[in-house]
């Protein structure tokens, strides 16, 4: 019996569709339409032979089929883009200027960024961590080609990676937050700043009292002033440390809004290393934040 050969793109749909939650997204995240991801979608069930999707209330979500798929999908086309890479690599040159946040500085991004090297020896990269509103300021004057930024998803040149949920962070043995002892201790980040908007915003909707009492610019200091008790704060649980955990109802705190990871490329510079470093990130973004 002869098995067919799965179709590559129709793989890297699926992968877009399990991170972004639904075939809306996917189709805007990879740039076709919600019609094509469909007939894509058909088409790699009745390669299978079995439905790779269930109704799960108003979202879809995997059968067990389709975590299967899923889980080989990622696998075929890491082989797929190692193999590609590998011939590539030595034909590639240039210089790639790269911002991304803290948050990522730490997580598989710089496994990806490591790999990039590796396979392209004669790029250079050049990485910049930086505050989101930073990195795009500089993406605009043309001083970086490639940008990793949350919250800015309403840019023309955005491409959507993911959707990230915030959260309370407090130390991990935290077991309550008087509330309503006075005001809440929150460690921020300084204006302008996106995650702190929204923290303040969901507080004063519930009418729960705050204080800035620890406010700085780097994230890991931030880290810190939480582990060590000076206040509790938002943010994703992107590359959260072991002695911090994740608060919420149950310690009294308000629900928190959702943001959007997006890739953004500026002016779109067109060269090869540009583009090849781009195709790396977005696919290291779909298996790296499930």
């Amino acid at each position: 019996m002869s098995l067919p050969n799965l179709d590559m793109d129709a793989l890297r749909t699926l992968l877009a569709i399990q991170q972004l939650g639904s075939l809306h997204r996917a189709a805007d995240g990879i740039g076709r339409s919600q019609s094509a991801v469909s007939q894509q979608m058909r088409k790699l069930e009745e390669q299978i032979g079995l439905p790779l999707f269930r109704r799960k209330g108003r979202k879809l979500a995997l059968t067990e089929a389709g975590e299967l798929v899923l889980s080989y999908a990622r696998r075929i086309l890491s082989l797929n883009d190692e193999a590609v890479y590998a011939a590539r690599g030595t034909s590639i040159d240039g210089i790639v200027r790269f911002g991304l946040p803290e948050d990522f500085a730490d997580t598989w991004l710089t496994a990806a960024l490591g790999q990039f090297k590796k396979n392209h020896p004669a790029v250079q990269v050049q990485v910049a961590v930086e505050r989101n509103g930073m990195l795009l300021e500089r993406l605009d004057r043309g001083e970086l080609d490639l940008v990793l930024a949350m919250g800015y998803e309403g840019r023309a040149d955005a491409h959507a990676l993911a959707t990230l949920q915030m959260a309370w962070i407090g130390p991990a043995g935290m077991k309550a937050i008087p509330v309503t002892q006075g005001p809440l201790d929150l460690a921020l980040y300084p204006l302008p700043c996106l995650f702190r908007r929204a923290g303040i915003e969901a507080l004063d909707k519930a009418n729960i009292s705050w204080r800035a009492a620890y406010t700085t610019g780097s994230l890991h200091s931030l880290w810190s002033g939480v582990e060590a008790g000076l206040g509790i704060t938002l943010r994703t649980l992107i590359g959260l440390p072991a002695s911090l955990r994740q608060l919420g109802a149950k310690e009294g705190l308000p629900p928190l809004p959702s943001v959007a990871l997006c890739l953004h490329d500026g002016h779109g510079n067109s060269a090869q290393a540009v583009r090849q470093l781009k195709q790396v990130v977005m696919q290291s973004a779909t298996s790296g934040l499930r």
